[in-house]
């Protein structure tokens, strides 16, 4: 992070850490059980936060660098309309090249509309949008300082483009995520690209951030039909600050609650709530093969590893095993379950992410990209530090 912003974001965490976002009448608690798959899975989903699994999605990881990669194509191809809303946007090289594919598809009557959150893009000014306004876009900054609640800010990423294809993940747009995410200043992060039916509900969450922000709609034009376009079974779950639980945290505690054989989740920032962690013990107890994997001391907030390191020897004691990412931030936001539930998203497990922001993620019951998931898991694990159970270990080895 740079300057003021660095400054701005550590501060948010660190409140975070401190407990600043939690709810005062205590967290809400949801069935520790649920189905794994299918269409049992789809109805549990639907009871949790109102969507169900579609089916016709094309789903791929388009991890890392890669991000800009996919966005760039989809952009350059774009005929109607782009739509972006990102936390962070720098002033980068990153920036300037998405910029020119933008303002290029704009000066061809492409509808180009952008949304950056006033804190986490705090250095956004007229150097970008200057350009971008120029070619004819339209750009917002989501809820400016100060306001009703200055926390609840907007973490979505999302980059959609004429309605039928939609990136999301933890990205934003830097030249910290453009690497491999194995140096110091490379993060590593996960995100997707999608087509088909989920595609809609990724448009209607940039919608709603619009509709604040640029006080407009979009036009119908902007939600076309949906034709499937691939074999797997995907929602997108939108998530915003209810007053008491949000969407992003039942989806959370509802995946948790569906494991039998794993629950795998990598989290940039591990400080979940209470009723998140007991859920993570019940089931390490339980036999379920819990692992969690966080950033460790190349992390952008050192001020959260105290408070997740504590809650990763907690979860060590009770039979689950933790890993600390060595080579760079890791920044990925994802979970694993069983054999074939994925989560990839924006929401971190904090209390900012859990109760504050406006979040995302993309939800997929599909084999293949379990194993793909499972994949990327065992190379990270290579390059990441276990935590111990300290309790274990013989008074001789401690000193």
């Amino acid at each position: 992070m740079r300057n003021g912003l660095g400054l701005v974001l550590t501060l948010a965490l660190s409140l975070s850490c401190l407990g600043v976002g939690r709810k005062s009448a205590g967290e809400v608690r949801l069935p520790a059980e649920a189905p794994d798959h299918g269409a049992a899975f789809s109805n549990a989903l639907y009871q949790t936060v109102g969507v169900r699994l579609e089916p016709g999605n094309q789903v791929e990881f388009v991890n890392n660098g890669k991000v800009f990669d996919a966005a760039m194509e989809e952009i350059r191809g774009a005929r109607k309309n782009v739509h972006i809303v990102s936390f962070i946007w720098s002033d980068s090289e990153t920036s300037r090249k998405l910029i020119a594919a933008i303002t290029e598809r704009a000066k061809k009557g492409v509808a180009c509309r952008i949304l950056v959150d006033a804190i986490g893009s705090i250095g956004f000014g007229d150097k970008q949008m200057n350009p971008l306004e120029a070619a004819g876009c339209e750009v917002h900054k989501f809820r400016p300082v100060p306001g009703q609640d200055d926390l609840a800010r907007n973490h979505r990423k999302l980059i959609i483009v004429d309605g039928r294809v939609g990136i999301t993940g933890g990205f934003g747009i830097d030249d910290k995520w453009k690497g491999r995410g194995k140096a110091d200043d490379q993060w590593r992060d996960s995100n997707v690209r999608v087509r088909g039916p989920a595609v809609a509900a990724m448009q209607q969450a940039f919608a709603e951030n619009w509709q604040e922000a640029a006080r407009e709609l979009l036009p119908e034009d902007a939600f076309p039909k949906l034709e499937k376009a691939g074999p797997t079974a995907a929602a997108f779950v939108s998530s915003t600050d209810s007053g008491v639980v949000t969407k992003g945290d039942r989806l959370t505690q509802l995946l948790i609650a569906a494991a039998r054989k794993r629950v795998w989740i990598a989290s940039g920032y591990f400080v979940p709530s209470d009723p998140i962690l007991e859920l993570l013990e019940r089931k390490a107890r339980e036999g379920v093969d819990v692992r969690v994997l966080a950033a460790g001391d190349k992390t952008d907030a050192p001020l959260y590893l105290g408070a997740q390191r504590d809650r990763m020897d907690r979860l060590v004691r009770t039979g689950a095993r933790a890993f600390e990412y060595q080579p760079a931030m890791l920044h990925s936001k994802t979970m694993l379950i069983d054999d074939s539930l994925v989560e990839v998203g924006s929401c971190n497990l904090d209390a900012l992410s859990l109760n504050k922001m406006d979040e995302g993620a993309l939800v997929a019951d599909d084999a293949r990209l379990a194993k793909e998931l499972e994949a990327q898991w065992v190379k990270d694990l290579k390059h990441s530090a276990e935590r111990v159970d300290m309790t274990k270990v013989s008074p001789s080895a401690k000193r």
